[in-house]
């Protein structure tokens, strides 16, 4: 079928007609359990009751303003991110990409007030995915994604994941400061050590550089701690939020201290749409249910089972499962076969997956689900690893 969208996503033939919780009914009748989520959107999963509500009555108010006026519902959520975390200012976007790029402009703007324009330039790490703008593909530096779009944008320095002479030495008179996400989603659930988050703070602290982390995939309580880096004791300077802050609605968050924001003044920076009352209405019922006593210790604990799960299959599969990682709920299984084929292999199973580098299947369930939601998925798992073991057992045997 011809579609007059761009042809930029290779989609599967699926719809969806209807979801609830972690579960989605296709077109067809078929059920599937959504561990993709959106991939790591759904925080509440689908249909979520409050934040089904709030979308209701936030329709029934006026849906846009602009930021040209004040927003009551912007200035509530502001308030609460700064509560939950290290911050004290916050600049609403529309998605990761626009939250990155404002951390970026943060960063710059920093050195540029404080006299030291040519401090501009960003340390970041291979594997890494900041989003599609033409300055965040920069950043991430992967070439399938640079390709054809000219020259890429000046002021990034990419050196070996988790390589801290590597960082030590990347450093000159123009590096502004440090750009990693703690937990790298796209690049395949590799995780900073702790020590290593630390040794980056402590640097930035003794080299006059901020520190800016990338949580658009990992915050919002995906692993069990509002921000992933929480799990070093280490907080940012800036940090970029989205993917789980809207639970389905398009919305992100640049995170500041006041001093990282000093050059963030009228004029600096805009966004036509961000934090518009629908969007930060939608924002604070997912921080209703998130920061909620005892929501992300559940999120901790129910981590704690898929990952014994999972472990049991990378033992029963090692054929086909060569490492499990992650944190929380934000998993991905390392493949010895290509990631692709097990991915299919799930879905035909009723379990729908994403794609991650270094040939990585990623599982980001609502942070909703419960025991039964993980004992299916595990079945599910079970029965594509089936699926695929056994022309390898039966080549085996001949």
């Amino acid at each position: 079928m011809t579609s007059a969208l761009y042809p930029t996503y290779p989609r599967a033939d699926l719809s969806f007609k209807h979801g609830e919780g972690a579960w989605l009914t296709a077109e067809n009748g078929d059920r599937y359990l959504d561990f993709s989520a959106g991939v790591a959107v759904l925080s509440l999963g689908h249909n979520h009751p409050h934040l089904v509500e709030t979308l209701k009555r936030a329709a029934d108010a006026p849906w846009h303003v602009s930021n040209l006026f004040r927003i009551p519902q912007a200035e509530r959520l502001a308030e609460r991110l700064c509560a939950a975390t290290f911050a004290d200012l916050v600049f609403f976007t529309n998605s990761g990409a626009e939250a990155v790029e404002c951390a970026i402009k943060t960063t710059r703007k920093f050195h540029a007030v404080a006299g030291r324009p040519e401090r501009y330039r960003l340390i970041t790490f291979e594997g890494a995915f900041h989003g599609r703008t033409l300055a965040t593909i920069a950043a991430g530096g992967n070439a399938k994604y640079l390709e054809g779009f000219g020259p890429p944008v000046e002021g990034f320095d990419q050196v070996p994941f988790g390589d801290y002479d590597a960082v030590e030495a990347a450093i000159t008179p123009e590096t502004a400061g440090l750009l990693l996400e703690p937990i790298q989603g796209e690049g395949g659930l590799r995780i900073f050590a702790p020590s290593f988050l630390a040794r980056l703070r402590a640097l930035c602290d003794a080299r006059g550089l901020l520190l800016v982390l990338d949580e658009v995939q990992c915050g919002v309580g995906r692993t069990g701690k509002f921000l992933a880096c929480e799990h070093a004791g280490v907080a940012p300077d800036i940090a970029a939020l989205a993917k789980g802050l809207g639970g389905g609605f398009p919305l992100g968050a640049c995170l500041a201290t006041r001093e990282a924001a000093k050059g963030m003044t009228i004029g600096a920076h805009g966004s036509t749409f961000g934090g518009n009352p629908l969007a930060a209405a939608v924002g604070g019922a997912v921080l209703d249910i998130v920061l909620a006593d005892g929501f992300m210790a559940r999120v901790a604990r129910l981590g704690a089972l898929l990952r014994q799960r999972l472990a049991e299959l990378e033992d029963r599969y090692p054929s086909l499962i060569e490492e499990v990682r992650g944190e929380g709920l934000m998993f991905g299984l390392k493949m010895k076969i290509p990631n692709g084929d097990f991915a299919v292999a799930a879905r035909a199973e009723g379990l729908l997956t994403v794609l991650a580098g270094d040939n990585v299947v990623r599982l980001v369930p609502p942070l909703v689900i419960d025991e039964s939601d993980i004992a299916a998925a595990a079945s599910r798992l079970s029965a594509a690893c089936a699926r695929l073991a056994a022309p390898a057992e039966k080549l085996g045997a001949a």
